[in-house]
Formats: C-alpha cells, sequence, structure tokens
C-alpha cells in the first residue's frame, strides 16, 4: 500500500505538532484539520 502526498503531509504534520508547541501550534493544527478533512471527503 503506498501513501498519497497529503497522508504523508499529514503523518509529518502530526509528528512535528509537539515540536511546534507553544509556536506555531494553532496552525499546524489547522493545516492537520484541513488535511483530515480533504482525506475524508475526497472521491
Amino acid at each position: 500500500m503506498e501513501l498519497s502526498q497529503k497522508e504523508k503531509d499529514l503523518i509529518e504534520m502530526i509528528r512535528n505538532f509537539r515540536r511546534a508547541r507553544p509556536n506555531g501550534e494553532r496552525e499546524i493544527e489547522t493545516y492537520i484539520h484541513e488535511l483530515l478533512l480533504e482525506l475524508l471527503y475526497e472521491d
């Protein structure tokens, strides 16, 4: 099974989330939510 670029980005952002705290945490969290929604609802 191969991962799409969006899936790879999501994994990377989740890994980086803790390192972003407290600066940039909100931006990364928003990006993670957006990627997740795109993956859930893409055709």
